[in-house]
C-alpha cells in the first residue's frame, strides 16, 4: 500500500505543475467481498487519465463517471456499488471520491517519509449514504502532523472514519550482479520495493543494468553498511560465488531482516554456513535458523524469471505470515 500512496502523490503532484486537476477515489468500507479490501485507492484527472485500480474492472468506469462531478464541482462525495446483483465482485463497495491537491509542504513532508522509509497513517471520513458533503475527505499525518488533500478541510466526529497506517517501504537488497538478480530485481520493483543491488567492484557492472534498481553499490566487505537493513527488508544472497557468499554472509551476522534467503542447493547452503561458523563460530543458532535456502517455493522454477517469482512468493509469504497452498484448497475468504 506505502508504494501505492508514493505512486499517487507523485502524480498529483505532477498533474498540479500541469494545470491538470486530480481527484482521489478510496474504497472506505466493504460489505461481502471484492477483489480488493478496503484502503485502496484510484487516481481519476480532468484530462481523462486514470491511475491505479480499486477493483479487477468492474467498478472503475463508474468512478470515472461520477469523478466528473467531483472534478467539475470540487465537492467530495461518496458512492456504493453493488456487485451483489452483478457479474464481477460480490459485495456492497463504499467509495470516496475527493479532490486532491498536494501543497509544497505536504509534497516535502511525503518525500522525506518516502526516503526516511517512517511510518504514517491516514484518516478519511465519510457517511454510508451516497451523496455529497463537504465534510468528507481525507487526511494524513506525516511525522505526528496532520495535512489535508484539500485546503480548509476540517474533519467531523459525527462522520464514518476509515483509519488506515502505512509501514515504511519495503526494500530488497540483493547481493550478486548476474542473469538471475536482474531479473528478480525488475520483479521485486514491479511490487512497488526499493531495491538496492550490492556487488563487488570486480563485476564491472553499473545501475544501468539493474531495471528498477533504486541504488546500485560496490562497496568492500568490510565496508559494507548494514545499519537500513531492519524488519522491513528482505534480503537475497545471489552471489553465484561460494567465498563471496561466505563474506557477505559474515558482514550480514548481526542483522535482522524479515527475509533472508540463499540461492542454491542444500549441499552449497550447508558448506556456506560451515565455512561462515570457520571463520566466526559465534554465529547465533538464531540466525542461522533464519536462513531460507534454497530460496523460493517449489513451482519447478527452471528460468531466471520463473525463479523469481518463486523467491518473490516465499518473500512475501514469510511477511505476511503465510503458508502457501493452493487457493482452491483454502476454506473461508481467501483474504482474512
Amino acid at each position: 500500500m506505502t508504494h501505492e500512496i508514493k505512486n499517487l502523490v507523485e502524480l498529483i503532484w505532477k498533474a498540479q505543475q500541469q494545470g491538470v486537476k486530480s481527484v482521489l477515489a478510496t474504497v472506505v468500507a466493504l460489505e461481502g467481498s471484492s477483489y480488493r479490501r478496503p484502503g485502496v485507492r484510484m487516481l481519476i484527472q480532468e484530462n481523462g487519465e486514470t491511475f491505479g485500480a480499486i477493483s479487477g474492472g468492474c467498478v472503475e468506469k463508474e468512478v470515472e463517471r461520477q469523478a466528473q462531478f467531483v472534478l467539475k464541482m470540487d465537492i467530495p462525495k461518496m458512492m456504493t456499488y453493488d456487485g451483489r446483483f452483478r457479474l464481477g465482485c460480490e459485495g456492497l463497495i463504499y467509495i470516496l471520491i475527493e479532490p486532491a491537491n498536494i501543497s509544497k509542504e505536504i509534497k516535502f513532508q511525503f518525500d522525506a517519509e518516502f526516503s526516511q522509509r517512517s511510518a504514517f497513517r491516514s484518516e478519511s471520513f465519510y457517511s454510508m449514504e451516497e451523496g455529497t458533503n463537504q465534510a468528507f475527505g481525507s487526511q494524513f499525518y506525516l511525522s505526528g502532523k496532520r495535512y489535508t488533500l484539500r485546503e480548509g478541510f476540517t474533519a467531523s466526529d459525527e462522520l464514518e472514519c476509515f483509519k488506515q497506517n502505512f509501514s515504511p517501504l519495503f526494500q530488497l537488497y540483493l547481493f550478486g550482479a548476474e542473469h538471475d538478480t536482474v531479473r528478480l530485481c525488475k520483479a521485486a520493483a514491479d511490487l512497488g520495493w526499493q531495491v538496492t543491488v550490492v556487488a563487488s567492484a570486480d563485476e564491472a557492472k553499473t545501475k544501468a543494468f539493474f531495471e528498477g534498481a533504486n541504488e546500485f553499490i560496490t562497496p568492500t566487505f568490510e565496508m559494507l553498511d548494514v545499519s537500513p537493513i531492519d524488519n522491513q527488508t528482505a534480503v537475497m544472497l545471489m552471489t553465484h560465488s561460494f567465498n563471496k557468499d561466505v563474506q557477505y554472509l559474515l558482514a550480514l551476522a548481526h542483522t535482522i531482516p524479515a527475509y533472508f534467503g540463499v540461492l542454491g542447493p542444500r549441499h552449497r547452503r550447508e558448506r556456506v554456513l560451515e565455512k561462515a561458523l570457520d571463520f566466526n563460530p559465534e554465529l547465533s543458532v538464531d540466525f542461522l535458523e533464519r536462513l531460507h535456502g534454497p530460496a523460493g517455493i517449489n513451482i519447478g522454477a527452471e528460468s531466471a524469471e520463473e525463479i523469481a517469482v518463486s523467491i518473490l512468493a516465499e518473500i512475501l509469504s514469510v511477511i505476511r505470515n503465510q503458508k502457501p497452498v493452493q487457493l482452491k484448497e483454502k476454506s473461508g475468504k481467501i483474504h482474512e
